[in-house]
């Protein structure tokens, strides 16, 4: 019960997402390709990594993330900026141009937290933040973001 709920509202979810991604394609509002887009998603998803450890995270070569980075870059989605910490070290973060265009998951979601908020209590809404808080930190080790 629980497990088909769960994978009917990530479903849901995905599928809004790939939804907006093809509706761009059709207004030729991108340039990016999609597996350009998986990347931008992920890099943003990360908040802030490293070249190194985009590539880690995606198992692929430094040297084809890099390449996929300098991609992105040069389409304007993606800068890389310098560590306060360690000047020779360089993060990726997503530009305004990615916000405006790409994250169309951040618009549903906070479209559904705003629905829920409308329909759930506040001891519901409370419970359902610490079921989801467990399961990002305690269920899926797998996905270290």
């Amino acid at each position: 019960m629980i497990e088909e709920a769960f994978i009917q509202v990530y479903t849901k979810f995905k599928l809004h997402f790939y939804k907006s991604l093809f509706e761009k394609i059709q207004q030729r509002e991108t340039s990016l390709t999609t597996v350009e887009t998986y990347c931008i998603e992920i890099i943003h998803a990360m908040g802030k990594p490293t070249i190194g450890e985009f590539a880690s995270f995606i198992q692929i070569s430094s040297p084809n993330a890099a390449y996929k980075v300098n991609s992105l870059i040069k389409k304007g989605y993606v800068r890389k900026v310098q560590s306060e910490d360690d000047k020779r070290e360089y993060h990726l973060e997503v530009t305004d141009k990615y916000f405006d265009y790409y994250n169309m998951n951040a618009v549903y979601v906070r479209k559904v937290t705003e629905r829920m908020r409308e329909r759930f209590s506040k001891e519901e809404l409370e419970v359902l933040d610490k079921v989801l808080s467990v399961m990002s930190t305690e269920l899926m080790p797998e996905v270290k973001i």
